[in-house]
């Protein structure tokens, strides 16, 4: 994804930071199971060497079949292959084995969701949760779960829920931020996005968000005073170009 502004070529649309905040929780969670192979994947940056590390994995599982952790790296190595069938189904014979496995559970959640089996997501999510309540990621995954099926409000019950439980992550409040702005509630939106730039003061996407608020309605003097904060705070101007060419 790009990180700069080129304004000579055409720009790319902005994925919503709500995605990009899951994915990266989501990504975080995977690559803890990868670390008790890092001597096979810890330079796996091309699909290619992804496969080569399932190749690995393949091989210790048929030397070890009944080994769950194995067979979990495998689920994540999939994930990372976006084989999301693959790892839906091998997350589903660790469960065969193991119906309280939390890695089994949290795997197939987001595998289902990448396969818009948004119901069978809910499902492992909500089990997940009954087994470890406070989990930010899983919360997260549910709430977006929720979004998919049309339940917002659903949704941003679970997103209240995690800023009670985490109220000092810069992550949860932008993430219901995100909701909010989608809902059109843009004052508590705005309110949440400043809460998470109290925490997280250069990040450019909680900066961006705020600024598509205020310039949404019309609010272009607290759009750049925002642009401009971000700056101050060592958020390369060159990066905010395009916003500040809306706020004149």
């Amino acid at each position: 994804m790009p990180t700069a502004d080129t304004p000579q070529t055409e720009q790319k649309p902005r994925l919503s930071p709500w995605l990009v905040y899951y994915s990266k929780l989501q990504a975080m969670r995977k690559l803890l199971l990868l670390l008790a192979m890092a001597a096979t994947t810890a330079s796996a940056q091309t699909m290619k060497q992804w496969r080569d590390s399932l190749a690995v994995v393949n091989k210790e599982i048929a030397a070890h079949p009944d080994s769950l952790n194995l067979q979990l790296c495998k689920a994540a190595v999939c994930l990372q292959l976006l084989e999301w069938s693959d790892a839906a189904d091998v997350c589903g014979e660790v469960l065969d084995k193991d119906k309280n496995n939390l890695s089994a559970l949290f795997y197939r959640a987001y595998a289902n969701n990448n396969l818009r089996r948004y119901e069978l997501a809910r499902n492992d999510y909500e089990r997940f949760l009954s087994m470890s309540p406070r989990n930010m990621e899983a919360r997260l995954g549910l709430a977006y779960t929720y979004i998919r099926l049309g339940r917002q409000a659903e949704a941003l019950d679970e997103m209240n829920n995690l800023v009670e439980m985490h109220p000092d992550s810069s992550v949860v409040y932008a993430a219901r931020g995100e909701l909010e702005k989608d809902m059109k509630l843009f004052d508590t939106a705005l309110f949440d996005f400043d809460e998470a730039l109290k925490r997280e003061p250069a990040n450019k996407d909680y900066t961006v968000s705020k600024v598509e608020i205020l310039i949404s309605l019309n609010r272009r003097n607290e759009a750049k005073a925002a642009l401009d904060k971000a700056v101050s705070h060592g958020v390369p101007r060159g990066l905010l170009l395009e916003w500040y060419a809306k706020c004149k």
